[in-house]
């Protein structure tokens, strides 16, 4: 249903740093999702002014990256349920100084669901989101910088429930609809589905 990104696209994506990143993200045509165009322009700024973004500590912003992951033919969504805050989510997380947003988002996409060989359905961001992020553990209140992208589970995929989650499911659209997503993770749905229904014709 969807394309692999041939080896060789996937080394040059392996090259992405801060220039390549706000490159990529400044020539992103949001025309059919201008709900992301603050945090577009929000992103750029930020990787302009604070060169430790990519760090966690970075307050009162910095960088994650995170995956929605779809099974081989793109009928259903791979979702993790955080054990800590007690819902379900795509897979991602913190950069920990890593520059290559794509390669966070796979990382930590492996390390959450235990899926090897996770294919780039695109190596451009599949969406972009700004949140907010309750003061805990002695960090004050701050934002998430969320850059996300699409990856795909082979077809033999066994997912591996990691310690930060409780539950880890497969979900069909219609299943989707019933549980109390936040909405930057349904606007991801909407556009899974989207792509769903242009292979379909």
């Amino acid at each position: 249903m969807y394309v692999q990104v041939p080896p060789e696209a996937l080394f040059l994506l392996s090259l992405m740093d801060r220039a390549a990143l706000r490159a990529q993200l400044a020539a992103l045509d949001l025309s059919l999702r201008p709900e992301e165009t603050s945090a577009r322009d929000r992103m750029c700024a930020l990787l302009s002014e604070n060169p430790d973004c990519f760090q966690r500590t970075a307050f009162p912003a910095h960088f994650t990256g995170s995956a929605l992951v779809v099974n081989a033919d793109g009928s259903r969504v791979l979702l993790h349920h955080h054990r800590k805050l007690d819902r379900w989510l795509q897979f991602g997380g913190h950069c920990e100084g890593d520059e290559d947003i794509l390669r966070v988002a796979r990382r930590e996409a492996l390390e959450e669901s235990g899926i090897q060989g996770l294919i780039v359905a695109s190596g451009r961001p599949f969406d972009l989101d700004i949140h907010e992020i309750p003061a805990h553990s002695g960090d004050p209140v701050h934002f998430h910088y969320d850059v996300r992208f699409m990856l795909i589970a082979p077809e033999s995929a066994v997912p591996v429930i990691s310690q930060e989650s409780d539950g880890l499911r497969w979900f069909t659209a219609a299943e989707l609809t019933a549980l109390p997503l936040d909405e930057s993770l349904r606007r991801m749905i909407r556009k899974w589905q989207s792509i769903v229904a242009r292979r379909a014709h």
